[in-house]
């Protein structure tokens, strides 16, 4: 695995979330769901989709914190922009598992 500096970390910007509205998003490829993010002042209200139906049903993440990287480019997803990443980690099937606080932290809080 190749070594980065600690200035290359610092350029990626990882902060805590919380989930604001949770839709299923049908016209994915993959299965997904649309979700909108509050990340604070700072950084505001973000959207993305995340394919997260294997674990989690859209109703059960609306109030719920994550871990999302807030500053790549906006992309499109079957005439969706998404504007972040939330963190996951694939369980032993290749579901997503949400990168989550331990406990509550501020909206926007910054991971380093």
């Amino acid at each position: 695995m190749p070594e980065i500096s600690w200035e290359d970390f610092e350029k990626v910007d990882v902060r805590v979330g919380r989930v604001l509205e949770a839709e299923p998003f049908p016209e994915a490829r993959k299965p997904a769901i649309k979700l909108l993010l509050d990340f604070g002042p700072e950084v505001g209200e973000k959207r993305t989709s995340a394919q997260l139906t294997e674990r989690y049903e859209p109703e059960t993440l609306v109030g719920r914190q994550v871990v999302a990287v807030v500053n790549f480019p906006p992309k499109r997803i079957a005439g969706f922009e998404s504007e972040v990443l939330v963190l996951g980690v694939p369980d032993e099937e290749g579901s997503v598992v949400l990168l989550v606080p331990e406990s509550e932290a501020p909206a926007g809080g910054r991971v380093y």
